[in-house]
Parts: structure tokens; C-alpha cells; sequence
């Protein structure tokens, strides 16, 4: 069962902004284990400026539940990149996606903020819940699958053994570089409907993001043995088939599957950052 508070109080000294949205704040359960700290430095922050109800959702029906009764009220996340990930997949489910801007106050380490991090929300929290207050909404793109999943960060195929530090843009370097080997899978790669790689040749890595302010996916193709060359494209819609595959999406390993489609959506969904 969710743990849901009633909410914040609120200093009498410090009245939200003149119209400023009540927030709903959705604390992920990892966050204070992974800092206490911080979270208790969020809420005091965003409750000395807005009309905050917090809420500790422990399962995707819990926050399915809570956010379509949410009413004004707009969501702000206290966690991960993942708990990121799971709001925003909630909200697309439920067509709310393009209702309005999302907060968010990163907690965590190392790669589960990476995302948060290049985004451009600061990892501090004071920053970050005043960021939350005070902002400027920014559109933003994803990838969606076929099988409705949202991706915010990037796919890889295979997925990584080991944890990687640094940020998405050393990340990828790292692809590009694709200095860790993995087993080969054979795969067919099509982008746009053109194909990047003959059916069933053996592919070292298989890499795709949608870069800030870009419409357009980057997709990164490594085939394997001699002569396997980095192949890079943009493309709008990616599709990878094989007899079986599993990949990672935003971090988090998914399939086998036998064919998986992503489509770039530009502008689908709005952040509050630091004006």
C-alpha cells in the first residue's frame, strides 16, 4: 500500500507564487534510502513555495491511481532516472503526457542521474526544488516503441555488463569507441524502411537516442569481425528484428523479443529547468 501524506505544512511567511500550480509530489521509495538528506531538503523547499501533497507510490497501479486523480495538480518526481521514466510512461499511458511540464529533483548516484544531468536539472536540491518553483517549461523528445514503451534516455542492444560513470555524452562516446565486447547478435536494422545491415550478419552493438532538441533519432551500428565499421544515421523510426533479442532501455534490461520498432517524438513532453 502507498504511503500518502497529507499536505506539506507550510510557513506562514512563505506564500506560494501568485497562480503557481499546487504540486503533487511523487517520492520514489528508493530515494530515501539512497538519500534522506535530500529528500527532507526537497520537501521543505517546495513546501515553502507552493501547496505540496506528497505521495509515496509503491507500485505502477498506486501511481497510475494517483496521478489520474492528481487534478490540478502537477507532478514533480523525487528520485532516479527511472522514477522519472515510470511517471512519465504513466502519463503517456493515460494520454496526459502533453497536459503540462513535469518537476523533477534528482536523487541519487552516479548513473542513476545520468539523464537527469544532461537534461540540465541540477543535482543539488535546493536548485532543483527552486527550480521546480521558479523554472521555465522545456519541450522535450522521447522514443516510443511499438509496444507503447517511452524511452527518455537511450536503447542498446546488447545491453551493458557493467556500470558505466560520466554522463550520456561520455556514454556515448564509449559506444562509439565500443571498447566492451559482448556477444554478437544477428540482427536486421532498418531505418526510415532503408536497410542499415543484411539480415541475420552478426552486429557488435546496436545504439539509439533522441538528442536534445533534435526531431531525429541517432542511431550507432557496429557489425561484428573484420571490417565492421561504425555506422551512424539519423532516422525518425528504428527497426530491429532478429530470431530473438534483448535489449536495455533507459538502463533497464526488457525482451527477448523477435522485432522491436522506435519512433522519434519530438516535443512530446515538458521539464521545468532553471530560467
Amino acid at each position: 500500500m502507498s504511503s500518502l501524506s497529507t499536505p506539506a505544512p507550510r510557513p506562514s511567511d512563505a506564500a506560494g507564487p501568485p497562480g503557481g500550480a499546487p504540486l503533487l509530489v511523487l517520492l520514489d521509495p528508493a530515494a530515501k534510502e539512497a538519500d534522506g538528506e535530500a529528500v527532507r531538503i526537497a520537501r521543505d523547499v517546495l513546501a515553502g513555495g507552493a501547496d505540496v501533497k506528497v505521495v509515496v507510490p509503491e507500485s505502477a497501479g498506486e501511481l497510475d491511481r494517483v496521478l489520474a486523480h492528481r487534478g490540478r495538480r502537477r507532478p514533480v518526481v523525487v528520485g532516479s532516472d527511472l522514477a522519472l521514466q515510470r511517471v512519465v510512461q504513466a502519463l503517456h499511458q493515460q494520454r496526459e503526457l502533453g497536459a503540462g511540464p513535469l518537476g523533477l529533483v534528482p536523487v541519487g548516484h552516479g548513473r542513476a542521474v545520468l539523464l537527469a544531468r544532461s537534461l540540465g536539472v541540477p543535482l543539488e536540491p535546493v536548485a532543483a526544488a527552486r527550480a521546480v518553483l521558479a523554472g521555465v517549461p522545456r519541450q522535450l523528445g522521447l522514443l516510443l516503441d511499438d509496444g507503447d514503451g517511452v524511452v527518455l534516455g537511450e536503447v542498446r542492444i546488447p545491453g551493458r555488463r557493467q556500470s558505466h560513470s560520466g554522463g550520456w555524452r561520455s556514454l556515448w562516446a564509449k559506444l562509439i569507441a565500443a571498447e566492451q565486447v559482448d556477444q554478437s547478435a544477428r540482427l536486421r536494422v532498418e531505418a526510415d524502411g532503408r536497410a542499415l545491415t543484411a539480415a541475420g550478419r552478426p552486429l557488435r552493438l546496436v545504439a539509439l537516442r533522441l538528442p536534445v532538441e533534435s526531431a531525429m533519432a541517432e542511431v550507432l551500428v557496429r557489425p561484428s569481425g573484420p571490417g565492421g565499421a561504425l555506422l551512424r544515421v539519423r532516422a525518425s523510426s528504428v527497426t530491429v528484428a532478429g530470431r530473438t533479442f534483448g535489449y536495455e532501455a533507459d538502463g533497464c534490461p526488457t525482451g527477448p523479443v523477435l522485432t522491436r520498432t522506435w519512433t522519434a517524438k519530438p516535443d512530446a513532453w515538458g521539464l521545468l529547468l532553471p530560467a
